[in-house]
């Protein structure tokens, strides 16, 4: 026989073990449940036991063999008859069941209620479930003052960050310090939950900075090309993408970086990556595709499923809960993917959107997607999916990268080296302030320090900080 697998749901773990003995059929069916056994004991058919058994009762009973419950029924279905007996002792109050395995005894004591007083059976199912509701009652507790106590903090730092750059006025700053590459651009950049920031460059190096100092305190290298993308996770870790068509995973503390795992589904340049709310991560490429990954048992991500699509694609941004957004180069379209039934729900033609580019896609509120163009930003309805508004931007050149200051201000970089700080009103975006040659080549990232302050990096290999 096979041997048992316990699945992860309680329908996969629903198993039978059956002996015949003599002119005797005993069978046992199981169902694992969190900490306990959900069991059925037949004798010729007939019902004899139907209840709960602690697991912690039977792993205590069979301690002195070092056996769990797992552990006997796998060596149940692996033995053959001649080397398994099963004795079944069954009085009013008791049943004992023994095995002889290897010629060792291992055995579970089940107590029994009288059938004919009150139905006890039913009474002791009925308490074991009680005591789980409790208990998931208590956690579910636990969990809405987890999540009470995050949104406050939330709260408290959205308020923060919206104070902190409330006055921000980019005309006014200053580079306070510059960091220049010898080889080549930086395409990318990102904050990390800790302060520190992060910079990528066309030599596939990764380099964290202090947040304070500014100095560089970790690298890593092991893309071969240019990096396009860099995040950081919910859960913590960097992924990076590249032109050499890989995805790149790692592990990151204060001290150390370290490479966990490399993604190579894409046939072409991988473009741009994002994590869904719902923790899938998703990568777009010059292959025409989009590729979604999950998480399997051993915390790896994996294949899940792709889309194609009619070009190459740019940026990609999540815009609800069951949706995304991905720029189609080719024919110069806006297309919005339903996650759920997983189709194209709308396209939106000749967008004038940015070529070769990777952050002019941002979600400037709920309900409105800002798309930085060729001398002109869209903005979207994301719920009738209709333009609502074209700004044309006199002398701006191709806008290549945006950033949320606060939920009431936007920055824009554009390909002549300017950045543009712009307020927003309703459907609506006003220039508040304009810093001309900030850098000397097009603008291809901005990243939001924390501080007050904001990174910029162009394509003259030189990063800002203002």
């Amino acid at each position: 026989m096979e041997e048992v697998e316990l699945g992860e749901t309680p329908e996969d773990n629903i198993k039978q073990i059956e002996i015949i003995e003599e002119n005797n059929n005993y069978k046992l069916q199981f169902e694992i449940i969190d900490q306990y056994l959900h069991v059925y004991i037949y004798d010729n058919n007939i019902i004899k036991y139907k209840g709960y058994i602690h697991i912690v009762n039977i792993q205590y009973n069979l301690g002195v063999y070092k056996y769990d419950i797992k552990d006997i029924f796998n060596d149940i279905y692996k033995l053959n008859n001649d080397k398994f007996k099963l004795i079944k002792d069954i009085n009013k109050y008791k049943l004992q069941i023994k095995f002889i395995i290897f010629n060792k005894m291992r055995y579970i004591n089940i107590n029994l209620y009288d059938n004919n007083t009150n139905d006890n059976n039913y009474i002791n199912e009925i308490n074991a479930l009680k005591v789980e509701i409790k208990r998931n009652i208590l956690k579910l507790k636990l969990l809405q003052e987890k999540r009470k106590l995050l949104q406050e903090k939330f709260e408290i730092l959205k308020k923060y960050e919206d104070d902190t750059y409330k006055n921000f006025n980019i005309k006014d700053k200053v580079s306070i310090h510059i960091i220049k590459y010898d080889l080549s651009s930086i395409r990318c950049s990102t904050i990390l939950k800790d302060g520190r920031f992060v910079t990528c460059d066309g030599n596939g190096k990764i380099i964290i900075y202090n947040n304070k100092t500014y100095q560089p305190v970790l690298t890593i290298k092991e893309h071969n090309d240019y990096i396009n993308d860099i995040i950081q996770l919910s859960s913590g870790e960097l992924v990076s993408c590249s032109d050499d068509n890989t995805i790149k995973i790692y592990n990151i503390n204060k001290n150390n970086i370290q490479i966990i795992q490399t993604l190579k589904e894409h046939k072409d340049r991988v473009n741009k990556i994002i994590e869904l709310k719902n923790k899938q991560l998703v990568s777009c490429s010059f292959d025409n595709s989009i590729i979604f990954y999950h998480k399997d048992s051993n915390n790896k991500y994996i294949k899940d499923y792709s889309i194609s699509t009619n070009g190459w694609n740019g940026p990609i941004i999540q815009t609800k809960d069951n949706e995304i957004c991905y720029y189609e180069k080719d024919n110069d379209t806006i297309c919005f993917y339903d996650l759920i039934k997983k189709n194209n729900i709308k396209k939106i033609n000749d967008i004038n959107a940015t070529a070769y580019t990777y952050d002019n896609l941002l979600m400037m509120s709920k309900d409105l997607l800002l798309i930085g163009g060729e001398n002109i930003i869209s903005i979207v309805n994301v719920n009738s999916y209709n333009i609502v508004r074209t700004i044309k931007i006199s002398d701006s050149g191709n806008i290549f990268a945006t950033l949320m200051l606060n939920k009431d201000m936007i920055l824009t970089g554009d390909e002549n080296g300017r950045l543009i700080q712009w307020k927003i009103e309703n459907d609506n975006l006003k220039i508040i302030s304009k810093k001309e040659n900030a850098h000397d080549d097009r603008i291809l990232s901005l990243t939001k320090l924390g501080n007050g302050h904001i990174l910029s990096s162009d394509l003259d290999k030189t990063v800002k900080i203002w």
